[in-house]
């Protein structure tokens, strides 16, 4: 397990060189909470949940997507966020995660998209909704056979909730995404992949707009803040540690499963 985690570690740290001083103080108009990346961890989500009971039920919180794959009960955290009157005592904001959008490529066209997805933990998903069989030799047919099975254990009503997950979610001057934001770009003009996949030169230059980005996507190993930068992907599915960030005018507090 130690060697896992430095693997997922090796890279993540930022080495920014940035060419403008970040100084603007986060002003959202709200309070809320930001969760990082569960992938699969229902029982981390179920503790997290406990951790915020104390907040007063008119602070909202966003999930920064990564619901799915690598840990073993992503049907669970699926069926949690999908319907959240159920399980939530306040209103919650899924975002899409690169994950998300590795098994709606799958759904779509499994030939083309099956094995990277199962190159990046689409077989333990597949698994916690009882489909197997598949592997990185299988062929198109098998794929395509996996697909309809996993299509009919999701059901409609999760497929639509999941296409339907938003990208991005802002406050104030401070946003919420997946993975990254373009720092040369405004946040509405944020391409869909740069949101979800990340951009080379976002832990490396500041932006100039004194917006604040809280991101998941790349594991720290504590919950990170700079230069207008908020990590919150703590390796949950690996560590045990998820993450959420407290924000408030003046104020960012971080609470963690596992501490």
């Amino acid at each position: 397990m130690k060697n896992l985690i430095a693997r997922l570690l090796r890279g993540a740290e930022p080495n920014p060189s940035p060419c403008v001083t970040f100084d603007a103080p986060r002003v959202p108009e709200q309070s809320f909470g930001v969760i990082g990346d569960i992938h699969g961890r229902a029982d981390l989500l179920e503790q997290m949940v406990g951790l915020l009971a104390d907040l007063p039920p008119d602070i909202p919180v966003v999930f920064v997507g990564d619901y799915i794959d690598r840990g073993d009960d992503s049907r669970a955290v699926l069926e949690m966020l999908s319907e959240p009157d159920r399980f939530f005592s306040r209103d919650i904001i899924c975002l899409m995660g690169n994950h998300e959008a590795m098994c709606l490529s799958f759904l779509d066209d499994p030939a083309a998209n099956g094995r990277f997805w199962i190159r990046n933990g689409g077989l333990q998903t597949m698994a916690s909704f009882g489909v197997g069989g598949i592997g990185p030799g299988s062929g198109a047919d098998e794929f395509a056979k996996a697909r309809d099975a996993l299509a009919l254990a999701m059901g409609d009503r999760l497929i639509k909730w999941m296409r339907a997950l938003p990208l991005i979610w802002s406050s104030g001057n401070v946003s919420v995404v997946h993975a990254a934001a373009d720092p040369d770009l405004a946040m509405e003009e944020q391409p869909s992949n740069v949101l979800q996949w990340g951009h080379p030169e976002f832990a490396r230059r500041n932006r100039s707009d004194g917006r604040w980005v809280v991101h998941g996507h790349t594991i720290v190993e504590q919950p990170m803040v700079e230069n207008g930068r908020i990590s919150v992907d703590t390796g949950a599915y690996a560590t045990g540690r998820l993450t959420a960030a407290i924000l408030r005018e003046g104020d960012l507090e971080f609470r963690q499963t596992g501490t």
